[in-house]
């Protein structure tokens, strides 16, 4: 995996965690929802909705956008838009135990992460800004213009990036092997502490650990 130049200079502290590990998918447990319930809970206690745009990562991500030519705020980061869910007592949906323990991760530290099916990505993967006039179709949503969005691809074309990613590569139940990407437009001081956690709740949840992690 690589980020092509273009990106790199334009937004300088664009950086990626990869983490690699295999799982069976499942349904959260009732362990790992009670951990949610906990986080989510001290997060909607400790934040006001207008605090969320100045968390450091948050504020970082939305710079981002704007230089890249993408509105923050008609394009939420994942992170920024759980928060915002959270803080206003909605919560957050519960999918199954990789993606949930993703989102717990996420919140935590408000870096946007995805986390995708290496069985439906093919060749190298590249991070760059989506030309104009690119779109795919996200997870749960209508056809999502990219163009702008700092986005991952493969030889397929694009599959993921720190707003929506796109359903070709998305989690579901059964054995896979899993590719979780944390998008990090703060540089890389704070991606190893996310890594380690993450690996951290993937052992006490799952029973898994990671057979491999780059910072990129």
């Amino acid at each position: 995996m690589r980020i092509k130049n273009q990106l790199s200079k334009t937004v300088s502290e664009a950086n990626l965690l990869v983490l690699f590990y295999e799982l069976e998918i499942k349904k959260s447990t009732k362990e790992i929802l009670t951990c949610m319930d906990e986080v989510t809970q001290d997060l909607a206690n400790r934040y006001e909705l207008s605090d969320i745009a100045k968390i450091e990562a948050i504020k970082n991500t939305r710079e981002a956008y704007k230089t890249l030519g993408k509105s923050p705020s008609s394009y939420r980061n994942a992170a920024e838009a759980m928060l915002r869910r959270i803080v206003k007592g909605n919560g957050l949906y519960h999918i199954n135990d990789v993606v949930d323990l993703q989102n717990i991760i996420s919140v935590k530290t408000a870096f946007s992460i995805g986390s995708y099916d290496l069985e439906h990505l093919q060749g190298d993967i590249i991070w760059q800004a989506a030309k104009k006039g690119e779109h795919y179709q996200g997870i749960g949503k209508e056809n999502i213009d990219i163009a702008g969005l700092p986005t991952l691809y493969d030889d397929l074309g694009a599959f993921g990036n720190p707003t929506s990613d796109s359903q070709r590569a998305m989690i579901t139940k059964g054995k896979h092997k899993i590719m979780t990407v944390v998008y990090s437009f703060s540089g890389t001081g704070s991606l190893a502490a996310a890594g380690s956690e993450y690996e951290e709740l993937l052992e006490k949840f799952c029973g898994v650990r990671l057979s491999d992690q780059q910072i990129i």
